[in-house]
């Protein structure tokens, strides 16, 4: 029953994602007389500081965190996991410089990282993907390259290698799909970390811009007027906490199906 409601929470998320801007909504409209206003009938969630109605941005957040969580895992994780399972398979310099790459990165904080790139690039959507993905890949090619290592010495390996099989069938036929259950635990672990990684840079003005909204770009303009408008903070922030609390508890429920044991 528990996991059917997580189940129901991310696919009402992804519903709006999509669905969205096909409704008849006004995210942007300025209604004056209804600055601040508390949660009403006209209004299921009040309006913002300034009139615009919170439901609606919500809305719009919610497909901002989506588009930007989809697309920071699928870049990541096909990027890295190439990198990680070639490197691996081929050894060598190629292994070891990759290796180094990673270790510079895992030494700095993965989201200061982000912060730094992101404020270097300039805020926007676009700017935030390139951002988080430069930092995620890291995990990917870290854990692909941990499983190709304990799986390339195996005797169908080296029956394909006696076959004549180039390096890139082998590693596309016979070592991805091996590794494939690890990897789509760590996506979706991921997309839990982007969600918050999206709000946070939001928050900080590095993310989307005005008029668009962000989850954590409206919990950043709701704390101002927290003593008189609560809701504009605790909306955004349960709509985050669902999300990832869904995520990561399916994420769990998965790994505990698959039996997945990294390393």
């Amino acid at each position: 029953m528990r996991h059917k409601l997580f189940a129901s929470i991310l696919l009402l998320w992804l519903l709006v994602s999509v669905f969205g801007p096909l409704l008849p909504l006004t995210p942007d409209q300025i209604d004056l007389p209804n600055i601040l206003a508390g949660p009403g009938i006209e209004h299921l969630l009040g309006n913002d500081e300034l009139g615009r109605p919170v439901l609606d941005r919500l809305i719009m957040g919610a497909q901002t965190s989506f588009l930007v969580a989809i697309w920071v895992v699928a870049i990541s994780a096909v990027c890295g996991t190439m990198l990680g399972a070639f490197a691996a398979y081929s050894g060598g310099i190629m292994d070891l410089l990759l290796v180094r790459i990673i270790d510079v990165f895992l030494a700095f904080p993965g989201i200061l990282l982000a912060i730094a790139l992101a404020g270097v690039m300039g805020p926007g959507i676009d700017n935030v993907i390139i951002a988080l993905s430069i930092v995620g890949w890291v995990g990917y090619a870290r854990l692909a390259r941990a499983q190709v290592l304990s799986l390339k010495h195996r005797d169908h390996i080296s029956a394909a290698i006696a076959l004549g099989q180039g390096r890139i069938p082998i590693v596309r036929k016979h070592l991805l799909p091996l590794i494939a259950a690890p990897l789509i635990i760590e996506a979706t672990f991921g997309v839990a970390g982007i969600v918050i990684a999206e709000a946070g840079l939001s928050f900080l003005g590095l993310g989307v811009q005005p008029p668009a909204a962000s989850w954590g770009s409206m919990i950043r303009d709701g704390a101002r007027y927290m003593l008189v408008a609560p809701h504009l903070v605790l909306a955004p922030g349960a709509c985050i906490m669902l999300v990832v609390l869904s995520i990561n508890l399916l994420g769990d429920n998965l790994r505990d199906r698959l039996d997945v044991r990294i390393g």
